[in-house]
């Protein structure tokens, strides 16, 4: 187990470095840095002495590798940059928009856990019954729906016509990320549950599920005991897999909302080129995903002990 963990890390270096080099570089592509984003908005005439001065300030003026090189050596040095609109260091940043997603994060899993789950569940043990129906129906035009369409319905609804929540959010409370939460839960919950529905059927069509009902054992105990054990596996993988892109930050339902996190952070510095920030969110959202998903083989390790990990003998 600690080799496989100590190899998954150490693929971790080549795959940052990869990743941070290659959206440096498609940053250039755009043709426009943060200096002339800046003038631009300003709507004045801007010598080009003084936007030449601006971008040697910056060190923007220096060729591509050069700034690269430059950043990543301050990187391995534990300096993230400075924030090319603020003027902040880009770490403090970044940490101060973290507790924001980190709450909508584990809001919209628990919301999701608590809808797909239980209704996957009914909708298998009532197969081709009507609330199956009725479940798979709600499931489909939940999967059907865009999440700013769900965001703008709940705004209208829950902030504007009934005033329980702010149409705008006001802080990171419990109240304010309700709406923002609610727009990712029913998404989520509308494709989870049709896979939780898939893996309990298939479970229950096996053969130990049969032998024990033939045994007499309560169908209440074999549901609970061996067919939501068995299908552990493929709930935490679909619900690490949304960790992962939550934690990330989901830019649209973030902006809409005007929710403070990271996914509104990163749309604000790509439309702004302010690279230091973009390659702060680059490199978090590689990290969480080899965790994310290093995580989630080693859960399946301790759910079912027939999965060997990489390097592991019988």
């Amino acid at each position: 187990m600690k080799k496989y963990v100590l190899k998954r890390l150490l693929q971790l270096i080549p795959i940052l470095l990869a990743i941070t080099f290659l959206s440096y570089g498609m940053m250039r592509v755009a043709g426009s840095d943060v200096v002339e984003q800046k003038m631009e908005n300003t709507g004045s005439n801007i010598s080009q002495e003084v936007v030449d001065a601006a971008r040697e300030e910056l060190g923007l003026d220096k060729p591509f590798l050069t700034q690269y090189v430059v950043w990543l050596g301050g990187l391995l040095h534990g300096d993230m940059g400075t924030s090319y609109v603020s003027g902040k260091p880009v770490f403090s940043t970044f940490i101060s928009k973290l507790p924001a997603t980190l709450l909508l994060t584990v809001t919209s899993i628990l919301l999701t856990i608590l809808i797909s789950v239980p209704l996957g569940i009914l909708s298998a043990v009532h197969q081709n019954r009507c609330s199956d129906y009725l479940i798979r129906t709600f499931s489909f035009i939940g999967n059907s729906l865009p999440n700013f369409f769900v965001s703008l319905l709940l705004m209208y609804l829950f902030a504007i016509r009934l005033g329980w929540f702010p149409v705008i959010a006001t802080g990171v409370s419990l109240k304010s990320v309700a709406m923002p939460a609610i727009t990712l839960a029913i998404a989520m919950s509308a494709k989870y549950l049709r896979q939780v529905r898939a893996t309990v059927l298939d479970e229950l069509s096996k053969d130990y599920v049969v032998g024990a009902k033939a045994r007499g054992v309560k169908f209440s105990r074999i549901l609970w005991g061996s067919v939501m054990k068995a299908s552990l596996v493929t709930i935490i993988t679909l619900l690490m897999l949304s960790v992962g892109s939550l934690l990330g930050g989901t830019a649209i339902v973030e902006s809409i909302f005007m929710w403070d996190g990271v996914g509104k952070m990163a749309v604000d510095a790509i439309s702004m080129r302010d690279y230091p920030i973009i390659q702060a969110y680059v490199m978090w959202m590689a990290i969480i995903y080899v965790a994310v998903n290093l995580l989630t083989d080693i859960s399946y390790r301790f759910l079912d002990p027939r999965i060997r990990l990489g390097g592991d003998r019988e």
